[in-house]
């Protein structure tokens, strides 16, 4: 189980807290430090996107990339917590609806210190709701060297300010989240309820020109529990409503939900084992599976509806195009439409992907 002390006091702010109004358009605020360790990189990825880029120094080599990278999921969870820390739990944050787009830009390496920073670009009270607002964010990852690593804009919804209030409210209880230099994945306590989908003996991997446009797979399923939301969220976005079961009650969610980077990184484990599960029975044919590079980033990502402890999710991913790359020859540029479904078949999740394919 879950263990933690829980937090009734209150705490010493090191920045004023932030409701909608507080926002200012055009400010750029800058946060965060994180250096990345090796280990860290592979404990992620055996969970999450466990591809030889990412959890094998030496089969990393003769990838697409050359060397060990983290996975973009992990930089992505990385910077929601330093997000997390610097400036959401200071703040009247009540969640986002999505991504407008994600790029990552370079790759993360062992021993690269991460920071963050966000501008703020728009801002508008929400029109069904105006307790409330969205503030859209121009949210940057940095190495140590300045370089932007990746790029990520989506609006994100606070609260306004009460009439009178100068202080925010605190939760009732809040659990801590683990220090950030303690890692995801590492103790080896996640057990997420991964369920393959069923693999066909003709259910083969396609190469680029074979690939059918339109074309719909069942990647597998998921099922949350609050040990494992809990988990994921202390160490990447540990807000009230994903950390504590009491909180979130109170919050305008009525429960504990899952953070959305975890229900991207599900997706993502279950794509690459559908894909390993399918290139295996290739083989097992003397057949070659097609080679697949990373990914550039994704679109229109969009949480629809939260994900509450014991809902079961299945995901699938539908092709939408295929071109031949400008960048990169002997390449095309894949994208595709990743979706997942609840258990009482409500659209919970869905973004636009793109990844490298080679062109055999």
């Amino acid at each position: 189980m879950v263990t933690s002390r829980r937090v009734d006091q209150p705490q010493v702010r090191a920045v004023p807290f932030r409701y909608f109004d507080d926002f200012v358009i055009g400010e750029t605020v800058s946060f965060g430090e994180r250096t990345i360790s090796k280990e860290e990189i592979v404990a992620f990825a055996k969970v999450f996107d466990q591809q030889p880029m990412h959890v094998d120094e030496d089969a990393a080599k003769s990838s697409f990339v050359g060397r060990l990278i983290a996975s973009g999921w992990h930089t992505i969870s990385l910077n929601m917590r330093m997000i997390v820390d610097g400036v959401l739990l200071e703040s009247a944050s009540m969640g986002a609806p999505g991504v407008t787009s994600m790029k990552w830009l370079k790759p993360v390496l062992p021993g690269d210190t991460l920071s963050s920073r966000f501008t703020a670009t728009d801002k508008k009270v929400s029109i069904t709701k105006p307790d409330r607002g969205f503030v859209t964010m121009k949210i940057e990852c940095l190495n140590q060297r300045g370089e932007v690593v990746m790029e990520q804009i989506n609006p994100v919804m606070f609260g306004r300010r009460p009439e009178g209030a100068l202080t925010p409210p605190l939760p009732a209880t809040r659990m801590d989240p683990l220090p950030l230099s303690t890692f995801y994945g590492a103790d080896g306590r996640i057990q997420c309820g991964f369920e393959p989908a069923k693999v066909g003996p003709d259910d083969d991997l396609t190469g680029f020109h074979d690939m059918e446009i339109g074309k719909r797979t069942e990647i597998g399923a998921c099922t949350f529990s609050t040990e494992d939301i809990i988990l994921f969220a202390r160490a990447f976005d540990p807000q009230p409503f994903h950390i504590d079961e009491e909180a979130a009650k109170a919050s305008h969610f009525g429960g504990l939900i899952a953070s959305g980077w975890q229900t991207a990184g599900v997706w993502m484990h279950l794509m690459i084992e559908n894909r390993e599960r399918r290139g295996r029975m290739m083989r097992q044919k003397g057949l070659e599976p097609p080679t697949l590079g990373p990914s550039p980033g994704f679109t229109d990502l969009r949480w629809l509806k939260p994900v509450y402890a014991g809902d079961r999710l299945t995901y699938s991913s539908t092709l939408r195009e295929k071109r031949p790359s400008q960048s990169r020859p002997g390449w095309g540029m894949v994208s595709h439409l990743n979706q997942a479904f609840n258990q009482r078949d409500e659209l919970v999740f869905e973004f636009k992907g793109n990844v490298f394919w080679q062109i055999g």
